[in-house]
């Protein structure tokens, strides 16, 4: 009774156009009240530890955080100066697009925002320059997603804040997968320079040493930035919530005198930041509601017991979880889908014998994937709207398939190869 309370209560508030937020928070009243005789006052009680737990409060900052560096026009500098270094690299200034968009992910913490950071300077530069468009928003739309899982990430946060896992190892945990699918872009790119239609135009500029060294003198802000958002977590120095202040107090500092950051432009940041945050709220609020109340009727627990009756076991699950991501991807954004399923994938992961870092890498992935998924992803619909629809999102989508293909080989190879990203737990 209580499964099909859920389902059908998802359903009836999702399709009645009601947002994400109210859909979850009622239907999890309905099961208290209905399921659970009548203890819809521990909702209350659960939003209230949610809204004033310290560690949340890193949210909105890292919003924040991400909204300045947009508005500041750090990312044309950082592109500019990046350019030389892969210039004569096949692919030429392709690597350029998943190299800044790595380096900003490290400090914005958003896929959407390294998307559209990286993506207002990196195309119009490269067409103009005789770069195929379609494989331009490809690798834009694909180095945006690394935005949610190099660190600061805010998928990483929300998940770690809520579920009550070390953010600090999350972090860690999400580097070096992060680098090694940065790597399997580029190394993509590589062959796909080498095959095919030509992609590049033929180089002409001579591209000395000087101009590399030069080019790289020009981003030494960046990473201090970077120091005072990840080093200070690293060191022990600042818990996640302090580090993402200290990155809004040393980005607004950079902006104002690195980057074109104006006062105008930072009141016009905080208010972006604030409508974002209470949209995340909202779902945030709608979330603990129904996690209360799967958690105490059980619901996870019953729900393993009866795939486990399949004879699937664990890895079979896991399949499945894997398969309703990838397709629910397809119709919610990336947060959303990670609020609205954790109550009940977290708990049947870790019943299964998971590890909830390892976890949190891998639907971190997920995500990735649904970012760059039709008709949702909210990359495609992004980098098709800065390039003026001269790559409409059907184009996009197809360009953006390698690597959406990459990040789903990702899941598997870390699935085999768990210690990729555990191998900070045995310190």
């Amino acid at each position: 009774m209580s499964w099909l309370l859920l389902s059908g209560s998802l359903v009836i508030f999702l399709t009645s156009g009601a947002i994400l937020g109210a859909a979850l928070g009622l239907t999890g009243m309905l099961l208290l009240h209905f399921q659970a005789n009548g203890a819809t006052p521990l909702a209350i009680n659960a939003t209230w530890n949610m809204l004033t737990d310290f560690t949340l409060s890193a949210v909105p900052l890292f919003i924040f955080l991400g909204e300045i560096l947009l508005a500041s026009g750090v990312s044309k500098r950082v592109y500019n100066g990046l350019t030389p270094l892969f210039a004569r690299v096949p692919g030429q200034l392709l690597h350029t697009n998943i190299a800044v968009c790595t380096l900003f992910g490290a400090v914005s913490g958003s896929s959407t925002s390294t998307a559209a950071a990286i993506g207002a300077v990196g195309y119009p530069e490269l067409k103009s320059r005789g770069y195929n468009p379609n494989v331009v928003v490809g690798t834009l739309a694909a180095g945006g997603t690394l935005g949610l899982l190099i660190p600061p990430s805010l998928a990483l946060i929300i998940y770690g804040a809520t579920q009550n896992v070390s953010i600090g190892k999350l972090f860690i945990a999400g580097m070096l997968p992060g680098l090694l699918i940065a790597l399997a872009f580029s190394t993509w790119i590589i062959i796909r320079s080498k095959i095919g239609e030509p992609v590049t135009p033929t180089f002409k500029e001579k591209v000395t040493r000087s101009h590399i060294v030069n080019g790289l003198k020009e981003i030494w802000p960046l990473p201090v930035l970077i120091f005072f958002v990840l080093g200070t977590i690293y060191m022990g120095i600042a818990t996640p919530t302090e580090s993402a202040a200290l990155g809004v107090v040393a980005s607004i500092v950079l902006g104002l005198t690195w980057g074109d950051l104006t006062f105008k432009r930072l009141w016009q940041a905080f208010k972006h930041a604030s409508i974002m945050f209470t949209a995340i709220g909202m779902i945030l609020i709608g979330t603990v509601i129904l996690s209360q109340a799967v958690s105490l009727l059980g619901i996870p627990r019953a729900a393993v017991e009866t795939i486990g009756n399949f004879g699937l076991g664990p890895y079979g699950i896991l399949l499945m979880i894997v398969i309703v991501y990838i397709v629910l991807g397809c119709f919610f954004d990336g947060i959303s889908l990670l609020l609205m399923t954790l109550p009940i994938t977290f708990p049947m992961i870790t019943s299964l014998g998971f590890d909830p870092i390892w976890f949190g890498i891998i639907v971190t992935l997920l995500i990735e994937i649904g970012m760059i998924t039709p008709p949702v992803g909210l990359n495609l619909f992004v980098l098709s709207s800065i390039s003026k629809n001269e790559v409409d999102l059907t184009a996009a989508a197809k360009a953006s398939l390698p690597y959406w293909l990459i990040l789903l080989g990702a899941v598997g190879v870390f699935t085999l190869f768990p210690n990729i990203i555990l191998w900070i737990t045995q310190y």
